[in-house]
């Protein structure tokens, strides 16, 4: 069922991108007079099409992408029939070089503008919920196996991120520390700060993971569920409890908890909880999956800010482009070695992985937001076959008054389809090995 609501997700958040970003397109071309022969969201065969006007509107069964055709233009489709004729004046090469350049950037736009209005709602809808520095150094971090790799020790309390104050835990794991060069933290560790150095490949470590971050909030806890018929159950445990001593040691948060139960599968568990105020002592037999039927409830104060509409565009535009700007980090380290490929490069199964296995509309626009923006940046590549390929060719026929040839324009388009094709397939091919 997970994979099932993972892929409609998928198709849906791809279909909106792509019918936004083709209908750039579109609307740039008919608003100077070109004639746009077809829209497609999906790409052939063709499983709907019915035309209006002069443009036929269509959907594919390759729901991987899709396309817009306007007249005497050189696209992915290769159709050059035409183009040993004289242009006709609604063509595509038929129109001022600016024109060209504007209809060929009316996706990038488009996708630009849908994922600032997505940032801009999610802001202004939800708000923020974070956990407070105060909140997170009353008891310090947690740090998993890659936490401790990285120099942190559990209980550590931050003091800073390169150097600079920070307000929230989500600061201290945000891509832009992780994706920077030289970054490090600042511990305080038993009242000795202690610097931790962040490697310029530490994003490399954290795409071999599947699960969340490499520090987290150290915290108390307490029984929320007790399952029927359990083990916990069995042994007196109620809802509301908190665990205070095992085996007569001390235990306060829930990673020593957690540590616990590891090392006593088919063992007696000898606890002493405490409920309303009153201390009891109660026995469990931890059966050999190392549970014993509980749920438990994470102890921290979590802030909330509601931001106002004129706050909302302020932020969600400042978080809508800094997804361009951690692509353009990240690319920076992949040319220089220090990210690998493999590990950054994400096909259709990777960006279903994104959307998750569980139906939720405000994650679902939040990726897709984030697609949006990642979209327009891909897109605007100075590769041929993409909008960025044409741009630049516009570009320079803008600056030196010459136009490629068409011959020239129909080469560049093979080329770069065929670099395209190699790149989704090495895509494909990477989410394939990931899953295995």
């Amino acid at each position: 069922m997970e994979g099932i609501i993972m892929t409609v997700q998928l198709l849906l958040g791809l279909s909106i991108l792509v019918g936004v970003h083709e209908l750039g397109h579109l609307l740039a071309a008919k608003a100077f007079g070109m004639r746009v022969e077809k829209y497609s969201i999906g790409f052939p065969p063709k499983v709907w099409g019915k035309k209006f006007g002069e443009t036929e509107y269509s959907i594919g069964m390759i729901p991987l992408g899709g396309f817009v055709k306007i007249s005497g233009m050189i696209d992915e489709s290769l159709d050059v029939k035409s183009l040993n004729e004289e242009p006709e004046p609604w063509e595509f090469r038929a129109k001022p070089a600016w024109q060209r350049l504007i209809v060929m950037m009316g996706g990038i736009i488009v996708n630009v503008v849908t994922g600032i209005i997505i940032f801009i709602i999610i802001t202004y809808s939800q708000g923020e919920t974070f956990i407070s520095k105060d909140e997170l150094n009353k008891h310090g971090i947690v740090a998993d196996d890659l936490g401790r790799q990285l120099g942190f020790e559990t209980g550590d309390r931050v003091v800073n991120v390169n150097g600079k104050p920070f307000t929230k835990f989500k600061e201290l794991i945000d891509v832009d520390v992780l994706l920077g060069d030289d970054g490090f933290y600042t511990v305080d560790r038993d009242g000795e700060l202690i610097t931790i150095p962040i490697p310029n490949n530490f994003i490399d470590n954290l795409s071999d993971r599947d699960r969340g971050p490499f520090i987290s909030p150290r915290t108390p806890f307490e029984v929320s569920v007790v399952d029927e018929g359990g083990s916990a159950e069995k042994g007196g445990l109620q809802v509301g409890d908190r665990f205070i001593r095992l085996f007569g040691e001390e235990i306060n948060y829930l990673d020593e908890f957690t540590a616990a139960m590891d090392t006593l599968k088919n063992k007696a568990l000898l606890a002493t909880v405490d409920r309303g105020g009153n201390e009891l002592d109660l026995k469990f037999e931890v059966p050999e999956e190392g549970t014993i039927g509980i749920v438990m409830t994470k102890l921290i104060e979590r802030s909330h800010i509601d931001y106002s509409v004129g706050e909302s565009i302020n932020l969600g535009t400042v978080k809508a482009f800094s997804v361009v700007w951690y692509n353009i980090k990240a690319f920076k380290k992949m040319f220089a070695g220090e990210v690998s490929a493999s590990k950054s490069l994400s096909g259709p199964i990777g960006i279903a992985q994104f959307f998750g296995g569980t139906w939720d509309w405000g994650h679902f626009w939040y990726i897709t937001g984030l697609l949006s923006m990642i979209l327009a940046f891909m897109n605007f590549l100075p590769i041929p076959a993409l909008d960025g390929g044409h741009v630049m060719f516009l570009t320079w026929e803008i600056v030196s008054g010459r136009k490629p040839s068409d011959k020239f324009l129909e080469n560049a388009q093979k080329i770069g389809m065929v670099l395209l094709l190699g790149i989704m397939t090495y895509a494909i091919f990477n989410d394939i090995v990931k899953l295995f």
